[in-house]
């Protein structure tokens, strides 16, 4: 028992498990904190939308204008989707760009972790 005490691999187990159970904790803290974002803009009230469609497609025959804003029904008008699917490829693309980024950050820093780190450690320990 008095040795396993001593090894220095011991203690640097120990400040690697506390090291990560602190980066658990903030990363926790940091998800719980989060703001949720919006993924679509505020649209403005249909009383002073202007009378004419913004869409390129003709409205129905003898179909009167909505005077209480929009039913609530599947969105049929092509520029809407035309702007969210656009707006919603963007933020895919700088979620996936965000995420290669910290991939590749983490990996680096863990390899060069383990290379000044515990390399040195480990071989120091064996001798």
């Amino acid at each position: 028992m008095r040795n396993w005490i001593r090894n220095p691999l011991t203690w640097m187990v120990c400040a690697e498990v506390l090291i990560v159970a602190v980066l658990v904790v903030v990363a926790w803290r940091m998800i719980s904190a989060a703001q949720p974002v919006l993924a679509f803009p505020v649209h403005p009230d249909p009383g002073t939308a202007s009378a004419t469609s913004p869409s390129p497609l003709p409205e129905e025959p003898g179909k009167k204008p909505n005077q209480h804003g929009p039913l609530p029904e599947l969105n049929m008008d092509s520029l809407f989707w035309a702007l969210r699917l656009r707006q919603l490829n963007r933020e895919q693309e700088y979620f996936e760009q965000l995420e290669w980024r910290i991939v590749h950050t983490a990996t680096e820093a863990l390899k060069r972790y383990v290379e000044t780190v515990v390399l040195p450690s480990v071989m120091q320990a064996e001798k």
